[in-house]
């Protein structure tokens, strides 16, 4: 992660945000078209930075259909197409996640921003693997087919810092907090939440990162029943530092946009400044009797006397 603060570039801090949602099938080629065609609607739309969802490119959780499908990043046309279009509309291109191939019969969950000019900024691996056991019988072992990353990471745009996470890592808000604290005004969780997660937790989570750091949260998400089977939540946000969505999807593929001003985040850390009032600690031991009552029974011993009520005898 890059260090201080980082403040506007170009002395503007409002911007038009795009998040591109989709519902990503089992063709590489069929949702690069998809999502082009979207990202030129975002465009259209006066967004200065769009983002797509996790696995932009592929929705596949069997082995062997996914590896079937994926390239290494040198090799993957998606990535090469999402450069040109960056460098086609002049926008700042968020590329939610790609599923890539890597050495070892592993793949990357991994961001890509890319800037007007087509260039890679930042790239983000995924740190936190989504392995769970749904109660509707649903189960997930991200961590079979992927290598989860070991490295968060900022990124400078010409308004400010954006902190890049992918979806899964929505329930660590320590991550987030170490983003924060390194600069990041605003924080991405592209996603593919389950709509079973997602209608339990995805607003009140996605609204909990934004006010705990002050931040503004833009999270673009898949949506609706995929060709694998799998249905997720859909619902792309916007939310300010506040803690107020500025834009929500619904479930179907679409265009969300919103205008941020980043001084709303300058604004929200004056009032509550948790991020100054942090302090670093140690977790005690646990003890087999109550902190105020063993002070209470240190104090008599020092003292002399009856031991104190409901003491032992």
């Amino acid at each position: 992660m890059t260090g201080p603060e980082s403040g506007p570039k170009n002395g503007a801090s409002t911007f038009t945000v795009g998040l591109v949602q989709m519902r990503s099938g089992l063709d590489p080629a069929v949702n690069l078209v998809v999502a082009s065609k979207l990202i030129g609607e975002a465009k259209a739309g006066g967004a200065d930075y769009v983002q797509t969802p996790e696995m932009t490119n592929i929705m596949e959780i069997r082995r062997e259909r996914l590896f079937a499908a994926i390239v290494p990043e040198e090799a993957d046309p998606s990535l090469a197409a999402f450069r040109e279009l960056a460098r086609k509309h002049a926008i700042h291109l968020h590329v939610g996640s790609l599923a890539l191939k890597l050495p070892g019969e592993r793949a990357a969950n991994r961001s890509f921003l890319i800037d007007r000019a087509g260039e890679i900024v930042a790239r983000y691996d995924k740190i936190h693997m989504f392995d769970v056991d749904l109660a509707n019988g649903e189960s997930y072992r991200e961590s079979r087919n992927f290598r989860p990353g070991e490295l968060a990471v900022a990124a400078d745009l010409p308004w400010g810092r954006l902190g890049l996470t992918i979806c899964y890592d929505l329930r660590f808000p320590a991550l987030y907090r170490a983003l924060a604290e390194a600069g990041s005004s605003m924080l991405a969780i592209p996603a593919a939440f389950t709509r079973q997660t997602g209608e339990a937790h995805w607003h009140v989570l996605v609204r909990a990162r934004a006010i705990e750091n002050g931040s503004f949260v833009l999270a673009a998400a898949q949506g609706g029943r995929h060709e694998n089977g799998r249905e997720t939540y859909g619902h792309s946000l916007v939310v300010d530092p506040w803690g107020n969505v500025l834009a929500e999807g619904g479930v179907e593929p679409g265009v969300v946009l919103a205008q941020v001003d980043l001084a709303a985040v300058a604004a929200a850390r004056s009032r509550v400044p948790s991020l100054q009032h942090g302090r670093r600690f140690e977790v005690a031991t646990p003890m087999a009797e109550p902190l105020d009552f063993v002070a209470a029974q240190k104090s008599h011993g020092e003292r002399g006397g009856a031991p104190p009520r409901g003491a032992p005898r």
